[in-house]
């Protein structure tokens, strides 16, 4: 089966916090042939696993990278792979993909009102703009 996972599985399934729908979720997706993981839901679960479950960033993107290296799981490479440079640099996952998705889209510069967020993108070569 094909599959496109919603946030809460993966969750799920990273977790286990919840046995009986962690072993629904790991089942469903051992099982598919192929996982679709979206942009939104990666952002949402960068976000569960550092605001709710309190991990390190370091063990977000061990999970992330994780998802990004199966065989069956298929996601925008080049903008989660931006989102693990600026997760790993001490920034947010999400804003690495924003920047990115937004070059992608013809934005030219990345503006933000988060100073770390302009810093970080700014080290690494990104046009990036701070509003105060």
């Amino acid at each position: 089966m094909k599959i496109t996972a919603d946030t809460n599985v993966l969750a799920r399934a990273i977790l286990q916090d919840d046995a009986a729908q962690c072993r629904q979720a790991r089942e469903m997706l051992s099982g598919a042939t192929l996982i679709a993981v979206s942009l939104p839901s990666l952002c949402e679960l960068a976000w569960i696993l550092r605001q709710g479950a309190k991990l390190p960033k370091g063990d977000v993107a061990t999970a992330i990278r994780a998802l990004l290296d199966a065989g069956n799981i298929v996601m925008n490479r080049p903008a989660v792979e931006a989102g693990l440079v600026l997760l790993d640099a001490g920034g947010d996952f999400a804003d690495g993909i924003m920047a990115h998705e937004g070059k992608w889209l013809g934005g030219e510069t990345f503006v933000s009102f988060d100073r770390k967020a302009v810093k970080l993108l700014s080290e690494r070569g990104e046009a990036a703009q701070l509003l105060e």
